[in-house]
């Protein structure tokens, strides 16, 4: 018998913004160990992959003030990263850092401490930036023009792959009589020249144990598609309607093959939030509460100056959408925030259309078209709603979420998780000693690195 295509499963904590219900008296912190160590072991118990960290490099603002509707404060990712794997065995450990802002050397030498710290589990989620209010933080004159942020992401990449490579099998003998470790003369050596980077010297850290961590990227303009295409392990795919789900599937694996690789070195992976019931229509319900405690008339207000880019706090967003267009040439009133839509006065259009097709106030078309639990159901069809989506090629599994955290995960895993090793769609245990293993994919061949002629 042909074994069934294996899910690939993440777990993200929930983020500080308003799809997490952070208000309720059973939600945890988001700043303590706990919350990250509950998360993490109760995804290990329910066989996941990883565990995803998503990334907040700036305190948002509106109209030049700090949010009142985020939860404020997020660690740094390596140290949470590098705190779970002492306390996780298996379970993959991917964290989101920003190319624009941060050195290729840096970045090399801490996601290969992190591999070797965990055994061969750690993945980089490699982000971009062209935003001055954040680059701020960062970088005399705030950012790069948005033409080069993929010229050095690409470049940034290319760069830490060469130090993960410098370090040859054998180079590194053991001096027994000393007790120390000594390196043979070229070990770690290099030296880059580009249009980003110019560097020389040696790397740091051997080679790790899965060859490279594993990278993760999104994309889904042409150019990002052709740079994820090319580079990444997994992409998160943004698409979880079947139909376009498997146009993106066939379109991202087509360009892996034009880029020399093979179809099923890139894993696609779409975000998944769930709601489940001991009936359909008790999980419906729930999850029309969810909707409802996710989307206050603030956070509606909030969620719509997104697009109208003008402060709303006199708007009624239990009335109609704004009839005014949306403030295209002034500065950003919300700062922070990722816009998912650059053309404003389109994204209003859309708005309204779905307000006049549906017949809906504001603050339910924010409801209908900004929040997402897309599966919704008993446990039995939470599961099948899954399994049909990979095996019908529309991803090879999901990065799954709560609006709870850090709790909400645990009962997908005691309830659906053991339905899907019933389909046997899911691993009863793990089967590999690291991330790549365990994701299906290949360990990269060490590429010969460019060494200076003397350090």
């Amino acid at each position: 018998m042909t074994r069934k295509k294996q899910i690939i499963l993440g777990a993200y904590l929930g983020g500080v913004n308003n799809q997490t219900l952070w208000g309720l008296p059973e939600s945890g912190s988001q700043i303590e160990f706990s919350s990250f160590e509950h998360t993490a072991k109760t995804a290990e118990r329910g066989k996941f992959d990883f565990f995803f960290l998503a990334e907040g490099l700036a305190l948002r603002e509106r109209g030049g003030k700090i949010f009142d509707q985020d939860i404020i404060g997020r660690p740094d990712t390596f140290t949470v990263l590098a705190s779970l794997a002492a306390v996780t065995e298996h379970l993959g450990l991917a964290g989101t850092i920003n190319a624009t802002f941060n050195e290729p050397y840096e970045l090399a030498r801490q996601f290969a401490s992190l591999d070797h710290l965990s055994g061969g589990r750690a993945a980089w989620n490699i982000v971009t930036s062209f935003d001055a209010f954040t680059g701020q933080n960062f970088r005399r004159g705030g950012f790069l023009p948005r033409s080069q942020r993929y010229e050095r992401a690409a470049e940034s990449l290319a760069l830490v792959r060469e130090l993960w490579d410098s370090w040859a099998e054998g180079e590194v003998l053991a001096d027994k009589a000393s007790g120390q470790f000594v390196r043979s003369g070229d070990v770690g050596a290099f030296e880059h020249t580009g249009p980003q980077f110019d560097v020389r010297g040696r790397f740091t850290v051997p080679r790790s144990p899965q060859g490279q961590p594993v990278i993760l990227q999104a994309g889904v303009s042409e150019q990002g598609r052709d740079f994820a295409a090319a580079s990444s392990d997994a992409i998160f795919s943004p698409f979880t309607h079947l139909p376009e789900a498997q146009a993106y599937y066939t379109d991202i694996r087509r360009r892996a093959v034009a880029a020399g690789r093979q179809p099923d070195d890139v894993k696609l992976l779409p975000g998944g939030a769930f709601v489940l019931g001991d009936t359909d229509q008790e999980a419906q319900d729930k999850a029309r509460w969810v909707r409802d405690q996710q989307v206050s008339p603030q956070s509606a207000r909030v969620l719509l100056e997104t697009v109208w880019n003008v402060d709303l706090s006199d708007f009624d967003p239990d009335g109609p959408l704004p009839t005014f267009e949306p403030a295209v040439d002034a500065p950003p009133f919300i700062e922070g925030r990722a816009r998912l839509e650059s053309d404003l006065q389109a994204w209003a259009g859309r708005l309204r259309a779905v307000q006049a097709e549906k017949k809906l106030t504001a603050r339910e078309v924010v409801v209908d078209q900004f929040t997402r639990t897309e599966f919704v159901g008993t446990p039995e069809r939470v599961a099948g709603q899954l399994d049909d989506f990979v095996q019908g090629g529309g991803s090879d599994g999901f990065i799954i979420g709560s609006h709870l955290v850090p709790t909400g995960l645990d009962e997908f895993v005691d309830k659906v998780v053991p339905l899907l090793q019933e389909r046997g769609s899911l691993r009863a245990d793990y089967e590999g000693s690291t991330l790549r293993d365990n994701l299906g994919l290949p360990v990269p061949e060490r590429r010969r690195v460019r060494e200076p002629a003397s350090v």
